[in-house]
């Protein structure tokens, strides 16, 4: 691996920690003005300070990111179905290599669809997308998505999902977490990071979601709705960067979020008078 493809993945995983803290904020490419991401930029701006990252399309790292502000961008560059289509694996690459490099981006992601009608479709694009990273030292991210199936977050399931990723030549892995979690880690033999998936019923269960995935072995969490959906993002993301950073447990991290809550709040009642 040559200088610049390892610089690149030491903005994503600190090396000091061997951890990141990914924020989400791709969700619009295929679902729309997603519940408290509706104005991008009102959602990212706050949350920026606290991120090590940000996974984005180029169309709102454009339109909603400072350009002044030096975060490392996991760019999505896969796309071309919608919620409201009939299958979301049918998914192409959507942004040129050329694209990314004028948008100074730190990593490509794209998903693929393992057992899906455009499996193939999809694992050919992330060949494609390795090969011209490489070409220009960019690390790619491959996400394990399932679509509308969640019951495929299994074990089973994303183990094998993560290890083709990996044999396909990504660079680290964006998966589930699931039960027996150590299996899926164990098997792939690139850095996994947890996706936070949708909203939980609250933010301790996040937490504890955040926890068990790195004691099973990820290196980081790719987390969107799960803070910015919170009432209390920014205690959030500061509770959830404990976790993985500081190592705090996760009856730490939520004490944490309780004390910093109160300190949003006032900040938001000041502001709205």
């Amino acid at each position: 691996m040559d200088w610049g493809m390892k610089n690149r993945l030491a903005r994503i995983i600190r090396p000091d920690t061997g951890r990141g803290v990914m924020l989400a904020v791709d969700h619009g490419y295929f679902l729309g003005p997603t519940e408290r991401l509706e104005v991008p930029r009102k959602t990212i701006q706050p949350l920026l300070p606290y991120a090590d990252s940000l996974m984005i399309t180029r169309g709102v790292l454009r339109t909603s990111v400072d350009a002044n502000f030096p975060i490392p961008v996991v760019l999505r560059v896969s796309g071309g179905s919608s919620i409201i289509g009939k299958d979301l694996s049918n998914e192409k690459i959507t942004t040129s290599i050329k694209e990314a490099i004028r948008l100074n981006v730190t990593a490509l992601a794209l998903s693929i669809f393992v057992g899906a009608q455009h499996e193939h479709e999809s694992l050919i694009s992330l060949a494609k997308l390795v090969d011209e990273g490489e070409e220009y030292g960019i690390p790619v991210l491959a996400v394990t998505a399932v679509g509308k199936e969640l019951e495929k977050r299994d074990a089973r399931y994303l183990s094998l999902a993560c290890r083709i990723a990996a044999e396909f030549g990504a660079h680290l892995v964006k998966t589930y977490y699931c039960e027996n979690f150590e299996k899926v880690v164990n098997s792939c033999p690139v850095p996994v990071i947890i996706a936070g998936g949708p909203k939980l019923a609250n933010e301790l269960d996040a937490l504890q979601l955040t926890y068990d995935a790195l004691q099973a072995g990820a290196v980081g969490v790719d987390m969107g709705r799960n803070i910015w959906q919170s009432d209390y993002p920014v205690s959030m993301i500061k509770a959830v960067r404990a976790i993985v950073h500081e190592n705090v447990s996760v009856k730490e991290a939520h004490e944490l979020f309780n004390k910093l809550k109160n300190t949003e709040q006032s900040t938001k009642t000041a502001t709205s008078v």
